[in-house]
Order: C-alpha cells, then structure tokens, then sequence
C-alpha cells in the first residue's frame, strides 16, 4: 500500500524523494553555523555597512558585550564577517560583512517578513481573546 506523501499543502513531501537526510543535515549544518538568538540580527544590523562594536552594540539593543564579542568571534571564524582595525588615534575597530554574507540575503529577508506577519497574528489573536469591557 502506498502511502500519501504530501505535506498538507498538496505539494509533494521532500521525503518523497529520500532527501529526509541531506534536507535535515543542511538544516542542522545552517543552524550550527548561526546558532543563538543574536547571530542572524548581528548580520542583518551590519547590511548598512560597517560598524563600530558600540553600534552594533546599540543596534541590538539588550546584547551585552561579552556575548557581541562572541557572536562576532564566531562569524568572523565562518566567514560572514571581518574585523578591520584602522591606524587611528585611538585606534578604530570596526565589523564588516564579508561578500559571503550575502548568501543569507533571501533567508534574512523571508524571516524578517515571516516574523512581522507572525508577530501581528499573534497580537491579533490576543486581542480578539480579550474580554469585552
């Protein structure tokens, strides 16, 4: 007996043709990469251009300095971005995206929109379970 193999939608199911495994290892390699909750905003803050760790810093809003230091460590070993130090005086350090970076480009922009639209269902969904006054 066959069985269905469709997701819900109608569309066929990736499983349908045994690419369970290297859809769910990519999955699990993408997240390994940018893992955490600050990593994909960091990425998104630096599309402006380059920026100061305190710019960043602030563009995060709640992220404290230990933690940047160590998201922009780890980005910087994956090659999305670059830390630039300028013979200045004081000496300026700033953060870049690497070219590489621009990869991410559709995956930033869909999660943006999914998390506006997602944010807004919520609010709605709240609201409408509110008693009547």
């Amino acid at each position: 007996m066959k069985s269905d193999l469709t997701n819900g939608l109608g569309e066929a199911h990736p499983c349908a043709e045994n690419a369970c495994i290297e859809g769910v290892n990519g999955i699990r390699d993408a997240l390994y990469v940018l893992n955490g909750k600050w990593k994909l905003p960091l990425i998104f803050t630096l599309t402006e251009g380059p920026k100061r760790f305190k710019e960043i810093q602030r563009s995060l809003g709640d992220i404290t300095a230990k933690v940047l230091t160590k998201e922009l460590k780890e980005l910087e070993l994956n090659e999305f971005v670059v830390r630039r130090v300028l013979p200045t005086t004081p000496v300026t350090v700033t953060y870049e995206l690497m070219p590489y970076s621009r990869s991410l480009r559709k995956v930033l922009h869909e999660l943006k929109e999914w998390g506006i639209q997602h944010r807004q269902r919520i609010v709605a969904s709240r609201k409408s379970q509110l008693p009547a006054v």
